[in-house]
């Protein structure tokens, strides 16, 4: 490996074996009628191999910020764990230089039951730190986390806003020679993912090298020199990162504008998405209220359910965002199709080409099921509202009010 390169790999590779079918749980009696031989004519499920990564190579310089985009599904998130060494690889090898820190998921690598500042500790153990050198970040990294008051409180008690802000503050503060950030920065406030994009320019302006994955077109163009495109476990593109985004962007240009898939009753899902414009032909008119509307199918309850969705621009950079909990009103807790209505009443968007993004997960930093990104696209129009000057897309970041509707 040549002493330029921070990360080297080759025909890399990650398979899967997937059932046919789901099983159900075997009980105690299921067990030992088993060992007497009832139903022994039962076949097992059949286990069908799929790839998530198939024949990946490319090489990431030292000091060098590389963006990592692609639908879900396409294998992100699959890669980082391989070079973070949290996954193994079926085939192929990736070779790392030196010290990694990993935000892939919230609270990834916490121990719930140890306080902030245990977790802080033990992180920079196995980042290979001496002690005295993480005691020389750690205010630091309190500081920037703002967690000061709950420093030692068991993070299991943190909301996932707190998980994130100190695992973020970790990763990029224990001077890792090359960090790696997965798509967990969508789940912060404006202000938080402002923070952290700063954060992860001044790490690369110290000639450590970033691995970051994001739906943000934005933040990539503005982090990122160079992109990898993930399609379906394969590259289908490498090279400059705003050709990339270009090329990424008119993949997901869609005429699709109902969304429908048949429940796969495999997991919790969002089965329908439609957006309910003022005047046909999916246009909205500015000032209108809109509504939108959302199925989601769940083959079990969800004990804490959280769903959200967010308005995006032609980049997927969130304009609007909008969420539903469990503690607000009851959502998800029978099992079932249950229909979600957004209105908003007052529609202040400015002109221009929209589409949705759409998440369901559990609260309080539980099981992420489902994210949907740049589907039903819809127009916002103007008229009637002309002024002198020629209004600017894109121009306006705020917070809509919203009322929801739940039907089970």
């Amino acid at each position: 490996m040549s002493n330029d390169l921070a990360i080297r790999v080759e025909s890399l590779g990650k398979m899967y074996r997937i059932g046919a079918k789901r099983e159900r749980y075997k009980t105690f009696r299921d067990t030992v009628a088993g060992l007497f031989g009832r139903n022994g004519s039962e076949r097992p499920a059949k286990m069908e191999p799929f790839w998530a990564l198939k024949d990946l190579s490319f090489e990431v310089k030292k000091g060098e910020v590389v963006g990592v985009i692609g639908r879900n599904g396409a294998g992100k998130s699959t890669l980082l764990k391989i070079l973070s060494r949290i996954t193994e690889p079926t085939e192929g090898f990736a070779e790392i230089r030196g010290r990694v820190g990993s935000l892939l998921e919230v609270g990834t690598g916490f121990h719930p039951e140890l306080t902030g500042r245990e977790n802080i500790f033990l992180n920079g153990a196995v980042l290979g730190m001496k002690r005295s050198e993480i005691e020389r970040r750690f205010d630091e990294i309190v500081a920037f986390a703002e967690v000061e008051q709950f420093i030692d409180t068991p993070v299991k008690h943190y909301s996932s806003g707190m998980y994130l802000r100190l695992a973020f503050a970790i990763a990029a503060h224990l001077e890792p020679d090359i960090l790696i950030v997965d798509e967990v920065l969508a789940v912060g406030d404006a202000e938080f993912q402002k923070k952290c994009l700063g954060k992860m320019k001044d790490v690369a302006g110290q000639g450590r090298t970033v691995l970051f994955v994001s739906h943000n077109m934005q933040a990539v163009s503005t982090l990122t020199t160079r992109c990898l495109i993930l399609d379906s476990g394969r590259f289908s593109y490498t090279g400059d990162t705003q050709q990339g985004i270009a090329r990424y962007l008119k993949t997901l240009q869609t005429t699709e504008l109902v969304f429908r898939r048949k429940p796969s009753n495999v997991a919790p899902e969002i089965t329908y998405t439609e957006v309910q414009t003022s005047e046909p032909g999916n246009t909205q008119r500015h000032g209108m209220p809109l509504q939108i509307v959302f199925e989601v199918n769940t083959p079990e309850p969800i004990k804490a359910g959280a769903f959200s969705f967010q308005i995006v621009d032609s980049l997927l950079q969130p304009i609007v965002h909008l969420w539903i909990f469990d503690a607000e009103q009851p959502l998800f807790r029978k099992q079932g199709t249950h229909r979600l209505t957004c209105t908003i009443p007052n529609l202040r968007l400015y002109m221009g080409q929209y589409m949705l993004t759409a998440h369901l997960a559990e609260g309080n930093g539980g099981r992420h099921f489902q994210s949907l990104e740049g589907v039903c696209p819809f127009r916002v129009v103007m008229h009637g509202r002309q002024r002198s000057w020629r209004w600017q897309e894109g121009a306006c970041r705020y917070l809509e009010e919203g009322t929801w509707v739940v039907e089970a």
